[in-house]
């Protein structure tokens, strides 16, 4: 068993939400999601801008690992369009 599983489990998945508000959120490619917003539900929010604001809900499901200061996902940034809200 590595190091990063614990009965079947990858830790680098295993988050506390709350750890990840204000964390930068990252896809594939190097895409940049903005900033980790809130947790609902099935969905993370994320905003990415200062004045012309993006705002993305992304599924749960997408995350790939967070390191402490990045949430990775695994979609890129053309994907990350179909989860774009006003």
């Amino acid at each position: 068993m590595s190091p990063d599983q614990t009965n079947g489990v990858d830790q680098s998945t295993a988050f506390n939400p709350q750890e990840i508000i204000k964390k930068e959120a990252r896809g594939l490619g190097d895409a940049d999601l903005g900033e980790v917003q809130q947790i609902t539900g099935e969905f993370i929010v994320t905003q990415k801008g200062i004045v012309d604001k993006d705002v993305f809900c992304i599924p749960k499901i997408f995350v790939n690992h967070f390191d402490g200061s990045t949430v990775f996902f695994t979609v890129t940034d053309e994907e990350a369009k179909q989860y774009k809200r006003d």
